[in-house]
C-alpha cells in the first residue's frame, strides 16, 4: 500500500493532518472512502485506548484496491479554539471538514471522482447522510454502529445503562439523568437563541442537540436512493442491536439499495467483544484487537458493487 501525508483544510483556520492510504495498483483510478469520526476528540486512527478502527479499515481496504482518507478531528487538534466557540454545532465540529476531505479526493487524479463513499462510525454514522446531503454527494454511504435516534435520546439511555455497583457513582449517575432529562424535556420548543444560552456540559449548549436533531439519519436516507450499508456489532453496548439497528431496519424496510449486516460477536469498534457492560468500557477498549477480514471484505464488496 501507499501512504501519503495530507492536510485537510490547508490554509484555513483549522488545518488537520491526515493520511491518504492508496492501493499499490494505481493503473486505473480507484474508489475511495472518507472516514468520519464518532463523538468526542479523536485522532486520524480514531484511537479508543488500544483500538484503532480507522487505521485497521484504511489498511484493510487498501489491500482490496480501495483508497481512504482519514484525518485528525477538529476538536482533537484545535480544542482551545473550539472551546471558545459559542453555539458550536456538528457543522463546525465535523461536517465542514468531511466536505473538505471529499473535495480533496475529487481533485486527486488517482481517485475515481464518481466512486467516493462516506464511511461514518458511531456519531459519524449518524452524520454521514447529512454530510452527503449538504454537499458530500457521495456514491454511497457506509454506516458503522450508527443510530436513527437523536443524540439526546442516546445520552439519556446510556446514563440509564450505567448501572454502577458503587453507591456514590449510582447516585451521581441518577442525579445526572434527572438533570439532563429536565434539560432536554422542551428542547425543540426552545428558539435558537434560548437553546444557545442553555448549557449542557463544557462549552456545549442545548443548541448543539437542537440543531443536530432537526432531522434523523433515517429521515435523510429516506430522501434519496443511494446505496447504503448499515453494519452493527451484536455485542455493542453503546449502540444497541436490539434498539438502534432494529429501528434502522424498521424505518428503512421499504428503502431500495439498503443493506444490513450484523456481526454477533463484535463490539462498538467492530473487534471481538470481551465485556458486555458499558461501565466496563475501559476494560473493553484497553485490550488490543483489530478489525477482522470479514468486516473489511463486506465493506469492499459493497463499494465494488455500488
Amino acid at each position: 500500500m501507499i501512504i501519503e501525508n495530507i492536510v485537510v483544510g490547508a490554509g484555513s483556520e483549522f488545518p488537520l493532518n491526515g493520511l491518504l492510504t492508496l492501493p499499490d495498483d494505481l493503473t486505473q483510478a480507484v474508489p475511495a472512502v472518507v472516514m468520519v469520526h464518532g463523538s468526542g476528540p479523536s485522532n486520524m486512527d480514531e484511537r479508543v485506548m488500544k483500538l484503532t478502527p480507522f487505521k485497521d479499515l484504511a489498511e484493510g481496504l487498501a489491500k482490496q484496491g480501495i483508497a481512504s482518507l482519514r484525518y485528525d478531528k477538529r476538536t482533537f487538534v484545535h480544542a482551545r479554539k473550539m472551546a471558545k466557540m459559542k453555539g458550536l454545532t456538528v457543522k463546525e465540529e465535523t461536517i465542514e471538514d468531511a466536505l473538505l476531505a471529499m473535495d480533496l479526493l475529487r481533485n486527486d487524479s488517482r481517485i475515481d471522482p464518481e466512486r467516493i463513499f462516506i464511511l461514518g462510525h458511531s456519531m459519524g454514522a449518524m452524520l454521514a447522510p447529512r454530510i452527503d446531503a449538504e454537499g458530500g454527494d457521495a456514491r454511497g454511504l457506509i454506516l458503522l454502529a450508527g443510530t436513527p435516534f437523536r443524540l439526546e435520546e442516546i445520552v439519556l439511555r446510556q446514563l440509564k445503562q450505567a448501572n454502577y455497583r458503587n453507591p456514590l457513582l449510582k447516585r451521581i449517575i441518577a442525579m445526572e439523568s434527572r438533570i439532563y432529562t429536565k434539560k432536554f424535556s422542551n428542547l425543540y420548543q426552545l428558539n435558537d437563541d434560548e437553546a444557545r444560552k442553555q448549557k449542557f456540559a463544557g462549552n456545549l449548549s442545548l443548541y448543539y442537540f437542537k440543531e443536530m436533531g432537526q432531522k434523523t439519519a433515517s429521515e435523510y436516507l429516506l430522501e434519496n436512493r443511494k446505496p447504503v450499508l448499515i453494519l452493527q456489532g451484536g455485542r455493542d453496548f453503546q449502540v444497541l442491536p436490539d434498539e438502534d439497528y432494529r429501528r434502522f431496519q424498521e424505518e428503512l424496510a421499504q428503502r431500495e439499495n439498503t443493506s444490513f449486516k450484523l456481526y454477533p460477536e463484535l463490539n462498538h469498534c467492530f473487534v471481538q467483544a470481551i465485556q458486555d457492560d458499558i461501565t466496563k468500557a475501559s476494560k473493553e477498549y484497553g485490550n488490543e484487537r483489530h478489525i477482522g477480514e470479514d468486516v473489511i471484505e463486506d465493506i469492499a464488496d459493497f463499494i465494488r458493487h455500488s
